[in-house]
């Protein structure tokens, strides 16, 4: 399976601010955002005015890049949110939150997507006690993610709970006695804190 496996630091650089992608590393002194807070590249400091599609797809790829979504999956979930009933954009955000990597992440088992991703291939958790290990694997409503028996007793998770306590969006129930979370709702748009402008996105697929 492709994906990206070069410094994450500077898709943060690229795109201007902060997404997160290093987990507890972005909120300190050493993001690369705060050391250097242009983009890569011996081009990185110069001024450049954007086209209006300039701005469409950098708006597209920060969403992606939020995700760890590729370019033909990403594609592929637009078009899946143009046939659902509703707003295309929001359709679109809807999907890659329902994604099992992005539901580990919002559950606060992980201290990062991608730490959530490679926790998932790994196979540390199952979805209505089936042990699933594919990150884009799209939950659905009253479906229930938990960490599988054997994951609850290694060092290693053990470290990333203690560590990983963040409150839980709402649209999520979380249950810390039984490490499980379900699935009761779809997001609103508003649940979404993500400096997103889907908008921007329709548009470019649009033209």
């Amino acid at each position: 399976m492709a994906r990206y496996t070069g410094a994450v630091c500077r898709l943060c650089r690229r795109e201007g601010q902060k997404l997160f992608l290093k987990g507890d590393r972005c909120y300190t002194d050493k993001c690369a955002i705060n050391r250097r807070a242009y983009a890569p590249g011996q081009h990185g400091q110069g001024r450049k005015k954007a086209s209006e599609y300039g701005v469409q797809l950098r708006a597209k790829q920060m969403t992606r890049r939020y995700y760890g979504v590729l370019e033909s999956q990403f594609a592929k979930y637009y078009e899946m949110a143009t046939r659902k009933q509703g707003i295309t954009g929001e359709n679109l955000l809807r999907i890659l939150e329902s994604r099992l990597d992005n539901v580990v992440y919002r559950l606060g088992w992980a201290s990062s997507r991608a730490e959530a991703r490679q926790l998932v291939v790994h196979g540390h958790f199952n979805v209505n006690g089936r042990r699933v290990n594919i990150p884009s694997y799209l939950t659905k409503i009253s479906e229930v993610v938990s960490i599988r028996p054997k994951s609850k007793e290694s060092a290693k998770f053990q470290a990333i709970l203690e560590n990983t306590a963040r409150p839980v969006v709402k649209w999520l129930d979380r249950d810390t006695e039984k490490l499980e979370g379900k699935v009761i709702a779809l997001p609103e748009r508003e649940d979404i804190d993500l400096d997103v402008q889907e908008t921007l996105i329709v548009e470019l697929y649009s033209k």
